[in-house]
């Protein structure tokens, strides 16, 4: 399904999207997402968010995310790369190499929206970096400084945040690592400076304000699935015949249609299965979910 600039989440709802959860908003069909949202307020939009190591109350991430400093910024690359090294934002993603990108995002939690993000393929910067033969998957490591992200001064997860792709996740065409959205630098309340963005799998795969980017032979550890392996797993493929243990994942609510938008179905790999579906040929998706 192709989607069109009638089809993006408006700004405000993006940036707001947990205060509308709050007031249980449900789901449209999505060309009337432009038209019928009226913006939100500014509070509304600098004050939800949910970026645990700013703090899991959702007005945290807004209070306490302009603590984090985000330039100078480094990007380590190491593990089996034929060139390892720090790598600044402007090295990883000149302006010259940043393309626009409208794609899905899909909760875990059921609820999506749509995001034109800005950022170039993680495929190209791994292969200016060199991969070798050895190499299975790609690690990525959030940034640790509680003096800055209050959130890390509590044991709420392991810190830092860690997520993992198959190298094969990793270097598909659709894999992007975002530095901005709406044309604009990413707010810091959503991965400032530089984030993953891998639209066929559930939103917790998509680790923000990377420092470390490793490639290895082994499995990497993810963080929520080392917390809780039975409702989240490794690969969090997109899947409405694959509930979480705790909520129906087929059908969900678009941020931003209204009140009585209803739900619409969730589609199998978030609308990308034409693209991704053939990465995971012969797999048992229930197993491996």
């Amino acid at each position: 399904m192709k989607l069109n600039w009638s089809d993006v989440t408006p700004e405000a709802v993006f940036l707001n999207r947990r205060a509308f959860l709050a007031g249980a908003g449900a789901v449209a069909a999505a060309p009337a997402l432009a038209a019928a949202d009226k913006p939100n307020s500014f509070e509304d939009i600098t004050n939800y968010n949910n970026f645990y190591e700013f703090g899991t109350g959702k007005t945290d991430p807004a209070k306490n995310a302009g603590a984090l400093t985000t330039t100078p910024w480094a990007v380590q690359i190491d593990g089996l790369v034929d060139r390892p090294g720090s790598w600044s934002v402007a090295d990883l993603a000149p302006d010259s190499a940043v393309q626009e990108r409208l794609y899905r995002l899909r909760c875990v939690e059921a609820w999506s929206m749509v995001i034109p993000w800005m950022g170039v393929p993680l495929a190209d910067v791994l292969s200016r970096a060199g991969v070798q033969p050895g190499a299975k998957f790609v690690a990525f490591e959030t940034l640790l400084r509680p003096e800055e992200m209050k959130g890390q001064r509590r044991a709420t997860l392991d810190w830092p945040y860690r997520e993992g792709l198959r190298l094969d996740e990793a270097m598909h065409p659709l894999t992007l690592l975002a530095t901005g959205l709406y044309g604009k630098p990413l707010p810091n309340q959503n991965g400032a400076p530089i984030r993953l963005v891998v639209p066929w799998k559930y939103g917790f795969k998509s680790i923000k304000s990377i420092v470390r980017i490793t490639l290895t032979d082994r499995q990497p550890v993810s963080t929520w699935q080392q917390m809780q392996p039975s409702e989240y797993g490794f690969y969090a493929n997109v899947n409405p015949t694959v509930d979480h243990p705790r909520w129906s994942q087929a059908t969900e609510r678009r941020i931003g249609a209204g009140l009585f938008g209803g739900r619409q179905e969730t589609l199998m790999f978030n609308g990308y299965a034409d693209q991704v579906a053939s990465l995971y040929a012969g797999m048992d998706l229930a197993r491996d979910y």
